[in-house]
């Protein structure tokens, strides 16, 4: 048996020990984060929820975070610029196109025919980002930590289609205006709905079409109202993360960089991991191979060469001259930034 001595310096060390963990607890800054709707699935629930829970882990800061998907919270996914500028939130997990609407120049990452493939979509992305930056510390008080994809955006329908072109006469789920002209342009009638409520939009019959990710889809239960998917990439959905300057500059210079390579590996991981997850979620959805979701039975379309056409085609007809006008409305400068950065990329000058 111990001796009572022995007991007594056993229950100081641990008191002792607890109360330091407490007392770096309580010292540690409290920060406020705001996160992808539960309903995006695979990429929150495995790459983002579980950066935030680990935060001061992850980045080496004495930071905790209370971390909270955004449709748990009763905000809207408009409105998170305006929350960080606020001071509400300190980071967000940053839905780029609902955004949009507050700073049109966001939209510029992901126009309809920008991005038809990762690779491209990595090099907008890199050239693009601080130009936003720029744009959103001035406007918003808000830095652009950096951005990544949830994948190729493509087409479910509850109405049997054989091609894109099947889509006249149907009313189509779109989360920006990007996307909105080109469904227009092909006799639909875009809806714009919050992801949240396409399920039950659908279901109810209120739209027809939907356009999204194919792991998205597939974990919000799109398959379960839908009967066909036709896998045309009409957007990468670029998304980011996104900072308070109030946050930002309460770090030191050397907390900064720490900040900055933690969110730039969550990035890295994020890019790796949406392209993996594209393929398999395509045959999940139609009822082939799956490792990463749930089996449904669409039936899968292919796009034909006139589908893909129509896409390429987009960018310099459709959704570059619409969205510039928007954009340089609000900033002079706007479209002229893009061309200056993105253009080269893509071969236009």
């Amino acid at each position: 048996m111990k001796s009572l001595k022995t007991m007594a310096s056993s229950i100081l060390a641990a008191s002792i020990a607890l109360s330091a963990t407490t007392s770096t607890l309580a010292d540690n800054m409290q920060w406020k984060a705001l996160g992808q709707p539960l309903a995006t699935g695979p990429i929150l629930q495995n790459q983002e929820k579980p950066f935030f829970e680990n935060f001061a882990q992850r980045t080496g800061l004495p930071i905790d975070v209370d971390f909270k998907p955004v449709d748990t919270t009763g905000i809207k996914d408009t409105e998170q610029l305006r929350m960080l500028k606020a001071g509400l939130f300190d980071v967000v997990s940053l839905r780029v196109s609902p955004n949009s609407r507050d700073e049109p120049a966001l939209l510029g990452l992901d126009l309809v025919g920008l991005n038809p493939d990762y690779a491209t979509a990595r090099k907008v992305a890199d050239a693009y980002v601080p130009v936003l930056d720029k744009q959103l510390q001035k406007r918003f008080n808000t830095k652009l930590l950096t951005v990544w994809p949830f994948g190729p955006q493509i087409l479910f329908c509850n109405a049997p289609i054989k091609s894109f072109s099947d889509i006249k006469g149907l009313k189509v789920r779109v989360y920006d205006q990007s996307l909105a002209k080109f469904v227009e342009s092909m006799g639909a009638t875009p809806v714009p709905i919050s992801f949240p409520d396409v399920h039950q939009s659908l279901s109810m019959g209120v739209i027809d079409c939907a356009i999204t990710g194919p792991a998205s889809a597939n974990s919000a239960g799109w398959p379960e109202v839908a009967t066909h998917q036709l896998p045309l990439g009409m957007g990468i959905a670029l998304n980011g993360y996104a900072i308070s300057l109030k946050a930002w500059n309460s770090l030191s210079e050397a907390q900064q960089a720490k900040m900055q390579a933690a969110f730039d590996k969550l990035s890295t991981d994020i890019w790796a991991y949406s392209e993996s997850l594209y393929d398999d979620a395509i045959s999940c959805n139609s009822g082939g191979e799956c490792s990463t979701g749930n089996k449904f039975n669409l039936v899968n379309v292919e796009p034909t060469a006139s589908d893909l056409e129509l896409v390429n085609d987009a960018l310099v007809n459709i959704s570059l001259p619409g969205w510039a006008a928007i954009c340089d409305a609000s900033s002079d400068d706007c479209s002229a930034n893009w061309k200056a950065s993105v253009g080269p990329i893509i071969g236009l000058e």
